[in-house]
């Protein structure tokens, strides 16, 4: 497989813009906290090494900055409590994540991320409530789909460790069932664009190369081994492609 193009945000933004922005925005944040946590996997293993550390620096300067912007928009107290929870959990995962990989640390590592997925998913979801019309679910639901692209990789990676198979699988085969179902929503929205459509076919076909990767599941398998850096580099292709849909939806005004 092809070397990974690192993903980075399409567009970048320093600050929020709107709320469609906004839910974006939030919805990112999710996605951080598993590509974050796949980068960090991939480092104690000795997979990727050099994507994967520029992948997690860069991951975490993306997440703080979108962390200070989203709580300074907040429009209403109950964001702002759930920002600041999230704050309060990204010191203690940031700190994880800082810390030299190693296999052992992963348990604790991943009930960290698990912490700021729940809480990164509550602000979106509240950001779509303040939006309040039909085009904030498509986005909320597009941008899941890039936290489903690198939560099925994290999990990928974390199966290769010991006693990390049984567990990992269920989750991977869950984050299948949801992303596939979503695809189908994505695809049969009255708001999807030619262009939305041209790229969820794009996003079609970067899924194929992505499932027969997570196919080669090898729980206990051997760190470094071709099929661990065979999903890193496809969950960077295929999340790509759907921050370009998420963000063309966060475009549309109706």
């Amino acid at each position: 497989m092809a070397g990974a193009a690192l993903w980075r945000p399409q567009p970048a933004r320093a600050e929020v813009i709107d709320l469609n922005d906004a839910i974006n925005q939030a919805g990112r944040q999710r996605m951080l906290s598993q590509r974050m946590a796949k980068a960090w996997l991939a480092l104690a293993q000795g997979v990727e090494a050099a994507n994967a550390r520029q992948v997690l620096d860069r991951s975490v300067a993306l997440f703080e900055r979108q962390l200070g912007d989203l709580r300074a928009y907040a429009p209403n107290a109950e964001l702002r409590t759930t920002y600041a929870q999230l704050e309060a959990a990204w010191a203690g995962y940031r700190a994880a994540l800082l810390a030299p990989p190693a296999p052992a640390a992963a348990p604790a590592l991943l009930q960290a991320d698990a912490r700021v997925l729940a809480l990164a998913h509550q602000g979106t979801v509240q950001y779509e409530s303040a939006q309040a019309r039909p085009v904030g679910h498509l986005v909320n639901l597009a941008g899941r789909q890039r936290m489903l692209s690198q939560r099925m990789a994290k999990f990928y990676l974390a199966a290769a460790l010991p006693e990390g198979g049984a567990t990992a699988q269920a989750e991977i085969a869950q984050a299948r069932g949801e992303f596939l179902q979503a695809m189908q929503t994505l695809r049969g929205a009255p708001q999807a664009t030619q262009r939305i459509q041209d790229e969820l076919q794009i996003a079609d076909g970067q899924w194929v190369f992505f499932e027969a990767a997570l196919r080669r599941i090898q729980p206990g398998g051997t760190p470094g081994a071709k099929p661990l850096s065979d999903v890193f580099v496809a969950s960077e292709n295929l999340l790509s492609v759907m921050d370009r849909v998420t963000g063309l939806y966060a475009a549309l005004k109706a």
